[in-house]
């Protein structure tokens, strides 16, 4: 459906060092079975501060530069391309309809999409990793618009869920959500959450939810830690307090009845926490490894401390895009006796985006938010 051009602002990313340039772009069409979101808040994620520092090669992903990072993000029907009326789960669509989505877009026919692992896309598709400098320019969440193209997967954003509350399901939300169901997290049993940055806090939430005997959440900024209380933390351990990897080890021993946890979430992003997080594992206990996207780093590691401990590992990458309509609800079911809006308190114009990804790096706020 041809349409007069919509004309917004992106931040365009360059190159890593180089400071965010914002340009006036127009998109002159919205084409068949897409959609054009009017970009409402975009979270900064600990992968969009990776790519601005270089850390994160989007090119590994056939990412391309300049590019528009941002992809944690919400916002509302624009316009509607042919074919599309209604959301994912056959809400009805319309131009002004408030909607989050996966910023990841799957083929749905492949192998892998076929075969439940969607996730695992071979056609996978991505924000964050088309060019900037020709149509559609919006690719990413930190611009006024956001083009999703046919096919994608989208939901409806209940009207009880501000944008602040709402922006953070389609990454941090729905990966830790979609962790904690690939290890069959249970009722009863003990969980350690390495990291209580903004998926790390949602983790405890969840972990708790889902019925968790005990959730130990570790960090090392005071903040954090009083937050994860305030997200269901039953116990916190401060990396200050207790400075090596065995005092660590040994008050999560204590705070398990001696056993170990049953389940960690790794949410650092540092490889030397994958073997600590091992260590805090009791038999039969299942490492959730979601953190680590930095590609060439390492860590040495006692292979048969796994073996004799039946102990198993999962990685996760992305997530089921259907797990989105679980996080929506967990949220709406949730907000009242969680401090959501504490995660996004943040907020900067689009103008000030570089001012905002340098308190991102200085970890000044748990969850920058980008509102254009």
């Amino acid at each position: 459906m041809t349409v007069a051009p919509f004309q917004g602002r992106i931040a365009r990313f360059d190159e890593p060092g180089k400071p965010f340039q914002i340009e006036t772009v127009s998109l002159p069409e919205v084409g068949p079975g897409e959609v054009l979101i009017k970009v409402s808040r975009t979270n900064i994620c600990g992968s969009d501060v990776h790519a601005w520092h270089g850390t994160f090669a989007t090119g590994g992903l056939g990412g391309q530069l300049p590019t528009v990072l941002g992809h944690e993000m919400v916002g509302a029907v624009a316009a509607l391309g042919d074919g599309v009326s209604a959301d994912s789960n056959g809400a009805p669509l319309t131009v002004g309809t408030r909607v989050v989505f996966p910023y990841f877009f799957v083929c749905h026919t492949c192998r892998n999409c076929l075969a439940g692992r969607r996730n695992a896309c071979l056609n996978l598709k991505m924000a964050m990793l088309g060019r900037a400098d020709e149509p559609p320019y919006f690719v990413g969440g930190y611009g006024d618009y956001f083009l999703l193209p046919a096919g994608a997967v989208l939901y409806t954003v209940p009207e009880s869920l501000q944008d602040d509350v709402a922006a953070g399901a389609n990454c941090a939300l729905s990966q830790v959500m979609y962790g904690l169901e690939r290890v069959d997290q249970q009722l009863g049993e003990f969980v350690v959450v390495q990291g209580a940055g903004a998926l790390g806090l949602y983790a405890v939430a969840v972990a708790k939810a889902r019925g968790a005997a005990r959730v130990i959440a570790v960090d090392g900024v005071p903040e954090r830690l009083e937050l994860a209380r305030a997200f269901g933390a039953d116990e916190v351990i401060d990396i200050n307090e207790a400075a090596t990897v065995k005092d660590r080890t040994k008050i999560v021993r204590n705070l398990t009845d001696g056993q170990g946890a049953d389940v960690v979430v790794e949410v650092v992003g540092h490889p030397a926490a994958i073997d600590e997080g091992l260590k805090m594992l009791g038999q039969f206990g299942r490492y959730v490894e979601i953190g680590n996207i930095n590609i060439g780093k390492t860590f040495e590691f006692d292979p048969s401390r796994f073996v004799f401990g039946n102990k198993t590992m999962v990685a996760v990458s992305l997530y089921d895009p259907a797990v989105l309509s679980r996080a929506l609800t967990f949220l709406e079911q949730h907000q009242d006796r969680l401090p959501l809006k504490r995660l996004a308190a943040a907020q900067y114009p689009l103008d000030d985006i570089n001012v905002a990804f340098a308190a991102a790096e200085a970890k000044s706020d748990v969850r920058a938010s980008i509102v254009p």
